[in-house]
C-alpha cells in the first residue's frame, strides 16, 4: 500500500463523526430569547451523551419542524413581513424520533437601534453621579 494511500484511509477514518458515546436526550440551547424577522436565525440543539457530555447537532442529526417561516439547516428564516407573535418549534432526533423537543420562540417587536454607541464613546463616558444620602438626625 502507498503512502498516499494509507494517509487518504486515515484521514478519512478520523473525519468521520463518531457517536461512541449514545445520545441520550436532546436539548434546545438557544442563543436569543427572541427571533429577528428577516434573519436567519440560529436553533441550536444539543444532545446529553451517556457519559454526560453535550454534542452539538446539526440537521444532519435533527428534523426541524415549526409553525411559521422555515428551516434551513439549523437556521429558522423568518420573513420581514411575519405577522405571528411566536413560533412553535420541534425537533426529533433521527435516530430515535421517540426522542423529541418542543418550545415556543417569540419574535422580537422593537427594532435594533440604528447606532449602536462606540467602545470609545463608552469607556469615556463618565458613570452618573450617585445622590449624597443626608445622614439621619440623631435624636438624644
Amino acid at each position: 500500500m502507498t503512502m498516499k494511500k494509507v494517509s487518504f484511509i486515515m484521514i478519512t477514518f478520523f473525519s468521520m463523526p463518531s457517536f461512541s458515546q449514545k445520545v441520550d436526550s436532546i436539548f434546545f440551547h438557544l442563543y436569543t430569547d427572541s427571533l429577528k424577522k428577516g434573519q436567519h436565525n440560529y436553533i441550536n440543539v444539543d444532545g446529553k451523551l451517556s457519559n454526560g457530555h453535550w454534542l452539538p447537532l446539526t440537521s444532519k442529526e435533527i428534523q426541524f419542524t415549526c409553525s411559521a417561516g422555515k428551516f434551513e439547516g439549523n437556521e429558522l428564516v423568518i420573513p420581514n413581513d411575519m405577522t405571528e407573535e411566536k413560533i412553535e418549534v420541534k425537533a426529533v432526533f433521527k435516530a430515535d424520533t421517540s426522542m423529541q423537543k418542543d418550545t415556543t420562540i417569540w419574535i422580537k417587536k422593537l427594532p435594533d437601534p440604528e447606532h449602536l454607541p462606540r467602545l470609545s464613546d463608552m469607556i469615556h463616558e463618565k458613570p452618573p453621579k450617585k445622590k449624597q444620602r443626608r445622614p439621619l438626625p440623631l435624636h438624644g
